[in-house]
């Protein structure tokens, strides 16, 4: 079997579906990448067995066949090249696999392609068509706020809910929640899955940038997603997402609205000096001006920003944990934000400004407060 390609073009269609492999795998042949021939289209295959990734790419070749190859030594051997063409040839019988650069040639051992696991078919599937960008920012605006709690593993993901009226991407740790709707993407048939965090972030780093259609089939264990050369496969989380619409305060008579970047440098700043355990920082909102505090006892540290702000409501003193208000904030991409609140033991809910103009685009964020202290 024999083969010819750009050094480029296969080192970048490899960078793009590498972080799928994993090192010491159960299976050690998942070390590997699989590559399948048939004449000149080839497919290559990376898997962790509860996430495969394809991608297909041109070469120059009248060949067929498959063949797994170590994908540590392949990167690294790639990465040395200038752009040029390479010759991979497979000798089938013993699986040594020969590249041949300007430079010289290279040997090393792979392992029969017959003895990759096969790849996840989705039967019996539902399917729904959206924007690569709308799925981008999807991802972007939720991933964050999933959990890391083994003990409530349908907390560590994505929740899809699809309707005839909207598309619904939730993430939550029970400490904030983020609620991302699409009222323009809509579903015939109604359904919910559960998208694991690694998957979700590997979509990510290969979603194109210009408008491309995303294909979704899924079923309840598995998720597909297609488009140009990309494929890709995930198992979903089993188990019952919690009803996240029950969190959600629905009367928040104190609305605070406040330029974004302002606040969260203001925010960044004065965490630096807020304990180091709770990462608590105090919002004192009185009429137009918004104090910033925080303070760690044990060290004597202390700091205060004021900041001026519009604000609708009760003098109020409520306390975040910083780094969960920080990361709201920065995912938030509107000149101004609001902060609706409606008492300090009650969650606040972070919106963008009236300034948001993507049509059709809802995005809620919930963070819990903690106990001034």
């Amino acid at each position: 079997m024999k083969l010819i390609v750009s050094s480029f073009t296969l080192l970048k269609q490899l960078q793009s579906i590498s972080g799928v492999l994993t090192t010491n795998a159960t299976i050690p042949i998942l070390e590997n990448f699989l590559f399948q021939l048939n004449n000149n289209e080839l497919t290559i295959t990376a898997s962790d067995l509860e996430t495969t990734i394809t991608t297909r790419l041109k070469v120059e070749s009248k060949d067929k066949g498959t063949i797994a190859i170590p994908g540590k030594i392949l990167l690294e051997i790639l990465k040395t090249f200038n752009e040029q063409p390479l010759t991979f040839s497979i000798n089938d019988k013993n699986n040594i696999i020969e590249i041949s650069s300007d430079y010289g040639k290279y040997k090393l051992n792979g392992e029969k392609g017959e003895d990759y696991p096969r790849v996840p078919v989705i039967d019996k599937s539902n399917h729904i068509e959206l924007p690569s960008a709308v799925l981008h920012e999807a991802i972007n605006k939720t991933i964050f706020a999933t959990g890391n709690d083994d003990l409530r593993p349908v907390m560590s993901g994505v929740f899809c809910q699809l309707s005839d009226d909207s598309t619904v991407f939730v993430a939550t740790d029970a400490h904030r929640l983020v609620r991302y709707r699409r009222t323009d993407i809509k579903s015939k048939q109604a359904g919910s899955f559960i998208l694991p965090k690694k998957p979700l972030t590997l979509l990510k780093n290969i979603l194109p940038s210009e408008e491309t259609r995303v294909k979704v089939d899924y079923n309840e264990a598995n998720a597909f997603f297609s488009f140009e050369n990309y494929e890709l496969i995930c198992r979903l989380i089993d188990g019952r997402y919690p009803n996240y619409e029950a969190v959600i305060p629905v009367d928040n008579p104190n609305v605070l609205t406040i330029d974004r970047v302002a606040f969260l440098n203001s925010i960044k700043r004065v965490s630096i000096f807020a304990n180091k355990t709770t990462y608590q920082v105090k919002l004192s909102i009185k009429g137009s001006e918004l104090s910033v505090s925080a303070e760690d006892v044990d060290f004597a540290n202390e700091a205060n920003e004021r900041l001026t702000c519009s604000y609708e409501g009760a003098d109020m003193d409520i306390a975040f944990n910083a780094r969960f208000l920080a990361d709201m904030v920065a995912n938030l991409d509107t000149e101004e934000i609001l902060v609706h609140m409606s008492l300090p033991n009650r969650a606040g809910i972070l919106t963008p400004g009236k300034d948001h103009a993507t049509k059709g685009e809802d995005i809620l964020m919930l963070v819990m407060p903690v106990m001034i202290g």
